[in-house]
């Protein structure tokens, strides 16, 4: 069944948002805009909504998800141990296109860390996204809406066509732009060092 679509009232985003936080409550997966593609999202510490991700994306178990969270004030939820460099990243390149890996809690999620024992974290760069962060309270599952290795969706249609048989619902708020992914870099250990190279260029 395709899913329902919803687009987000800038006025008003709150309508949309509610109806997101049902889906998300019930164990629903969904996509949503971000600062570069729209993401696919559950309720990361929901064990079954992430399996169902990984069903839809057809995303292999040792691949590990990233998080979106709304500010600092969520890392500690997730993270075991935050270094002296991760202070540093998180201050002055928080929000924004930086995903950060720690060491992640012991009551994380397997499914999330793919047995690295690690979680990445991201402060989204979109205004939008943080706004839909803060209505719901939770962290969302952050990678593309998109079947693996498929190209990485900027639309609500595209998403649609991509994923749309599986997720249950789909946040319409716009074309994002695109572009490169996120940078990633491990400060779970020290020194610190780059994943992925992004679209931000960061000094180590």
């Amino acid at each position: 069944m395709a899913a329902e679509i919803i687009t987000i009232d800038p006025a008003h985003p709150e309508i949309a948002f509610s109806r997101c936080r049902e889906v998300l409550g019930s164990g629903g997966v969904i996509a949503y805009p971000t600062e570069t593609f729209y993401g696919l999202g559950a309720d990361p510490k929901n064990a079954a909504a992430v399996r169902k991700l990984f069903d839809i994306k057809g995303r292999q178990a040792d691949q590990p998800l990233l998080l979106l969270i709304q500010d600092l004030s969520q890392v500690a939820e997730w993270a075991a141990v935050i270094t002296p460099a991760a202070k540093k990243f998180m201050k002055q390149y928080w929000p924004g296109p930086l995903t950060l890996v720690f060491a992640a809690r012991p009551e994380v999620l397997p499914e999330l860390t793919a047995g690295t024992g690690k979680i990445g974290l991201r402060v989204p760069g979109s205004e939008l996204t943080r706004r839909l962060l803060r209505d719901l309270g939770i962290a969302l599952t952050g990678t593309s809406a998109n079947r693996s290795g498929m190209k990485s969706p900027q639309t609500a249609e595209e998403a649609a066509a991509e994923i749309g048989d599986g997720a249950d619902l789909i946040l319409d708020g716009g074309r994002t732009p695109g572009g490169m992914p996120s940078t990633v870099v491990d400060v779970s250990e020290e020194p610190p060092h780059v994943i992925r190279k992004g679209t931000l260029a960061v000094m180590i």
